[in-house]
C-alpha cells in the first residue's frame, strides 16, 4: 500500500509540470488583427495594412500569416510573415493588388501564429465606406 502512495506525489508532480509547460507554451496566445487601413487603387485592387500583435516568442512560436477574407470564407490575398518581430509589437506589413469583386461588401481580416493557428481579433472591413 505504502508503494501506491509514492506514485501519487510523483503522478502529481507530472501533471504540474504537462501543465507548467503547456501554460509557458501559450503564453503568447494567438494573433490579434489590432487595426487594418484598406484603399482601392485606380485598377479596382485593393492594399491593405495590417497591425498585429502577438508576443513572438522567437522562431517556435511567432505570427506567421495574415490573411483577407470574404464573407463565404473564399481568402482573397494572404500575407506571410516571413519572421519573428520580438523586439516590434504591434507591427504592420502590407499587401497590395488584392483583387476583390465590386459584389463583395466586407471582408474580414485574420491572423494565424504558428502554435495555435488563426483564432485571436479579427477585423472585418466595409468596403462599400470605403468605395
Amino acid at each position: 500500500m505504502a508503494r501506491a502512495f509514492a506514485l501519487v506525489p510523483l503522478f502529481a508532480v507530472s501533471v504540474l509540470a504537462l501543465v507548467l509547460a503547456t501554460s509557458a507554451m501559450a503564453l503568447a496566445g494567438e494573433a490579434d488583427v489590432v487595426d487594418v487601413e484598406a484603399r482601392q487603387a485606380e485598377n479596382g485592387t485593393w492594399r491593405f495594412d495590417v497591425t498585429v500583435a502577438h508576443a513572438d516568442e522567437g522562431w517556435d512560436h511567432y505570427a506567421d500569416l495574415w490573411e483577407v477574407v470574404a464573407p463565404d470564407g473564399t481568402v482573397l490575398g494572404s500575407r506571410v510573415l516571413a519572421h519573428p518581430h520580438v523586439e516590434e509589437q504591434p507591427f504592420t506589413r502590407s499587401l497590395s493588388g488584392v483583387s476583390i469583386d465590386d459584389a463583395t461588401g466586407s471582408v474580414t481580416v485574420r491572423a494565424r501564429d504558428s502554435v495555435h493557428g488563426f483564432g485571436g481579433a479579427e477585423m472585418t472591413v466595409d468596403l462599400n465606406a470605403l468605395r
